[in-house]
């Protein structure tokens, strides 16, 4: 099996606006593709796409930050999406994947990466966990209407 990661281009936006729908189905996919636009643009970010033999098998978005929880410098590298088909988890994709992401990051001049996921994600906590990163904070949101 053969791994291959790069950085997204513009000529990527349809394969990468496909798996920013999957992980972010609550947002309108107008919204997601004028992003798109916005991060190749940025020096701040950088978005990497793995194939497993040939196939585009996720995509990774990161960004530097100044602050990442339970981080004590700045900035951070931080993992802002992340997505690999259901078939190619298990096989590398996810850990290549991170692994661009934090020779990018170590390249921007930082000395950590951060992340965040959702609570009930357990895929996700177990994939962050297997590649080494640990849970430093939990938050919860809280909101109240108004109006009625």
């Amino acid at each position: 099996m053969e791994i291959f990661v790069r950085r997204a281009t513009a000529a990527d936006q349809s394969d990468w606006l496909h798996m920013r729908k999957a992980l972010w189905n609550y947002h309108p996919e107008e919204e997601l593709a004028a992003e798109q636009a916005l991060m190749l643009a940025n020096p701040k970010n950088a978005v990497f796409l793995v194939f497993v033999d040939g196939a585009i098998a996720g995509m990774l978005e990161a960004s530097l930050r100044d602050y990442g929880e339970g981080c004590h410098s700045s900035p951070v590298g931080y993992i802002e999406g992340w997505f690999v088909y259901d078939y190619f988890r298990g096989k590398g994709a996810a850990g290549a994947l991170v692994s661009a992401a934090e020779d990018w990051a170590r390249g921007q001049g930082c000395a950590e990466m951060a992340s965040d996921t959702w609570l009930g994600n357990d895929v996700s906590v177990r994939a962050h966990n297997k590649l080494g990163y640990q849970e430093v904070e939990r938050l919860i949101h809280f909101a109240k209407r108004l109006y009625s």
